[in-house]
């Protein structure tokens, strides 16, 4: 199972690694992809994996509340180790690589491993968590920022931009009609399925595309250390609240996956509009989303 679950995933971020090198996709290309991806693609099919689930099919209370104290215990441990050996500008992005979640990844292993049921959920979990990661990155990065004169407006900037987010749109919608339909004629389930489709093929060639390891040898210290919170930490954390929550199956099974994840491309955009160090954030990338693969594993080997 872990074989038949990871290998797909990561053999088509391989691929988009070596189809950039070897120049068959271009940088206009990746850019297009990411857009098509984002603003359509992606949100439409957060909105047709939830929206074709029963009213009843979300997570339980215990099941959030877990996954929520693991984040905020892993940020906090985050600041203290920033008050200890990161430089002001390089906090803000050092701090992202410790939580956040790439969603293309998550999705397409929850579906390899458990299913539409699991996607479905991490959907939710998803259109649940982007807003938090969002206020918990900029909050640092406009408390490290140089310019502390522009703080509030890049808060009120970032809020905006969640509130237009297309896939917190896609998941809102898809809970309103779950709500008030709960099923898609299969004229329009088919033609969600087609399109969807090429979502997630296409999001991860353009993750590996978009890998590079510009400035490894002066950051690879402060990321492989965003690495251990991220892969080793959150998990190790979130398991056990997840077990002290009583929180079991698929739930359980779910949120262990999350924590497992490797960090967003995402942190890279967020660091370069708030003036923080993306040399360090690019390689963060990099290192988690490479090594990423013995917590999935671990993780598919331990609850598949």
């Amino acid at each position: 199972m872990v074989l038949d679950s990871l290998f797909p995933v990561f053999a088509l971020i391989a691929m988009g690694t070596a189809l950039k090198h070897h120049r068959l996709i271009s940088a206009d290309f990746l850019r297009t992809t990411d857009r098509l991806v984002y603003y359509i693609f992606f949100p439409l099919l957060l909105f047709w994996k939830i929206g074709g689930a029963p009213a009843s099919a979300t997570g339980s209370g215990p099941f959030y509340l877990a996954v929520v104290a693991a984040v905020l215990v892993i940020y906090l441990a985050s600041l203290v180790y920033i008050r200890w050996r990161i430089p002001d500008f390089q906090a803000g992005a050092f701090s992202q690589s410790c939580y956040r979640f790439n969603t293309y990844i998550g999705m397409a292993i929850m579906l390899n491993a458990f299913g539409e049921e699991a996607a479905r959920q991490f959907g939710m979990l998803i259109g649940f968590f982007i807003p938090i990661n969002n206020v918990l990155a900029v909050a640092t990065l406009t408390w490290y920022a140089r310019e502390k004169s522009t703080a509030r407006a890049h808060l009120v900037q970032t809020l905006r931009a969640m509130l237009t987010n297309p896939l917190i749109i896609g998941c809102v919608l898809g809970l309103v009609y779950s709500r008030m339909v709960g099923a898609f004629p299969a004229v329009v389930d088919n033609t969600l399925a087609l399109l969807t489709a090429l979502t997630l093929p296409l999001a991860l060639l353009s993750i590996g595309g978009g890998l590079h390891l510009t400035g490894f040898r002066d950051y690879w210290r402060p990321a492989l250390a965003g690495a251990g919170f991220k892969l080793l930490g959150l998990p190790v954390v979130g398991g056990l609240l997840l077990h002290w929550a009583a929180v079991s199956g698929l739930e359980f099974k779910i949120g262990m996956l999350y924590f497992a994840l490797p960090i967003s491309p995402a942190t890279y955009v967020l660091t370069a509009q708030l003036n923080s160090d993306t040399g360090l954030a690019s390689v963060a990338i990099v290192m988690t989303t490479a090594l990423s693969i013995v917590p999935l594993a671990l993780v598919l080997s331990l609850l598949g």
